[in-house]
């Protein structure tokens, strides 16, 4: 019936449902349907998911990263589904059936549970996140936690390399130039660290701490 609808008949649904499977392979080669960004992460996706699941904002946040969130609220149905022999699931949990979809990630394939905050910690210490030698525990509230909205705000974007300097401008076109007023690449370290005009004694580390003389350049440079 759905024919009769398609201009043309059987010959044009042909030619449509041929150009549908050879736009389909196209796509799974990557050849024009594949945005730079996405071929980028699948050339290296070690790096690029390990930068994306283990980054600053958890820790900033002290919530743990969805991953172990996930991993945990699983651990807790296990165990209350081992504990209720009347529940019919049960079975597929004690003796699951053989697996029939590879691509299906059943729960009862990794029952075995874990200590989300020790996986954090492990998971933190392998991670490529910039600057996260600056944190040992990433499970705590970090310094400066408690801080106004505004202070806070500029320490992180100070720990994660990610603010209102020359290079971070440049690369968000946003400027032409990375210098800084002494001559330098502006980077974030570098206004802290080296910069004449501006830099902390003690630098990142001393800033990370959010004593009472970090607080206070923040407050002065954010004015």
């Amino acid at each position: 019936m759905w024919q009769r609808h398609v201009r043309g008949g059987p010959t044009a649904i042909a030619v449509q449902r041929h150009s549908y499977q050879q736009a389909n392979a196209q796509h799974k080669t990557g050849s024009g349907y594949i945005c730079s960004a996405e071929k980028q992460l699948t050339a290296q996706p070690n790096s690029y998911n390990n930068q994306f699941k283990q980054s600053w904002l958890p820790v900033l946040s002290n919530i743990e990263p969805p991953a172990l969130r996930k991993k945990a609220a699983t651990d807790k149905l296990v165990e209350k589904i081992v504990k209720h022999d009347s529940w019919p699931m049960q079975p597929d949990i004690l003796s699951p059936p053989l697996l029939r979809l590879t691509s299906r990630k059943l729960l009862w394939l990794d029952l075995q549970p874990v200590d989300i905050k020790s996986r954090w910690r492990h998971n933190w210490k392998s991670a490529q996140v910039v600057n996260s030698h600056l944190e040992c525990d990433p499970t705590i509230r970090q310094p400066g936690f408690d801080l106004p909205r505004q202070q806070w705000s500029l320490l992180n974007r100070f720990r994660t390399e990610q603010g209102h300097c020359g290079a971070c401008r440049r690369k968000w076109q946003l400027t032409d130039t990375d210098l800084c007023p002494c001559g330098e690449t502006q980077t974030m370290s570098h206004i802290v660290e080296s910069c004449p005009l501006t830099k902390l004694n003690g630098g990142l580390s001393r800033l990370h701490s959010a004593d009472e003389d970090a607080v206070s350049w923040l407050t002065n440079y954010g004015k």
